[in-house]
């Protein structure tokens, strides 16, 4: 089985902060918690259509790490004394949106998204977290973790070793989740009064973050 490796190892450095985006603690809490449970379930989907017990077991992995992760943050949200399930609520529509965009045909279309979509957002997470009025370096390392991206690359590795006519569909597929993974990235900062110069300003950090997609992309021979 692929070695689980931290996120930390290919974090992307940026020259442009978004520290000054980054909304009020709860909300961010809540946002980051909420989006760590979708991802956990779109993984225990992944889990029910896999094609083998190997695979099953490589993915319920991956999962954990992601649960793990809303654990995590649903503890920081305790400790400051906010009830999870409150905190989370203002955030459901606009994640659950998401999910259904970015669901998946099928088996494969799936694990495309469980590996695309987390890496993205535990890379923007994690930055954003940095600008958090409290505790924000701690509450990043928790994106800086363990992950089974690993594990989800090499399942779709041989996925398209064993049948390569999947690879253009996944290539299509990878695409197109970079806008609907960037609304709702965009839609957890908060802007000031000049809207239009904040996206302007902002635009670096997402060039910089679609790069570490197509990095991804590109390690499993797709076209990004």
């Amino acid at each position: 089985m692929p070695r689980l490796r931290s996120r930390n190892e290919d974090q992307v450095t940026t020259k442009v902060d978004v520290v000054e985006f980054a909304p009020e603690l709860m909300e961010f809490l809540g946002r980051a918690a909420y989006v760590q449970l979708i991802q956990f379930e779109n993984l225990s989907r992944a889990i029910s259509s896999a094609p083998s017990t190997s695979a099953k077991t490589a993915i319920g992995r991956a999962a954990e790490l992601s649960l793990g992760k809303h654990r995590m943050l649903v503890d920081e949200i305790t400790k400051v004394g906010g009830s999870p399930a409150e905190v989370m609520e203002p955030s459901t529509a606009d994640v659950d949106r998401f999910e259904r965009a970015t669901h998946g045909a099928d088996w494969f279309e799936t694990l495309v998204t469980c590996y695309l979509t987390a890496g993205f957002l535990d890379d923007f997470f994690s930055r954003l977290a940095l600008g958090l009025p409290v505790e924000g370096r701690r509450i990043a390392g928790i994106f800086h973790g363990e992950s089974g991206e690993a594990v989800l690359a090499e399942l779709l590795e041989d996925a398209i070793e064993e049948n390569p006519r999947l690879a253009s569909r996944l290539a299509m597929w990878g695409r197109r989740l970079v806008g609907d993974t960037m609304l709702v990235a965009r839609s957890s900062l908060r802007y000031s009064e000049n809207h239009k110069s904040d996206e302007a300003r902002i635009e670096p950090v997402f060039t910089e973050l679609i790069a570490a997609h197509t990095r991804r992309m590109d390690a499993l021979g797709l076209t990004a």
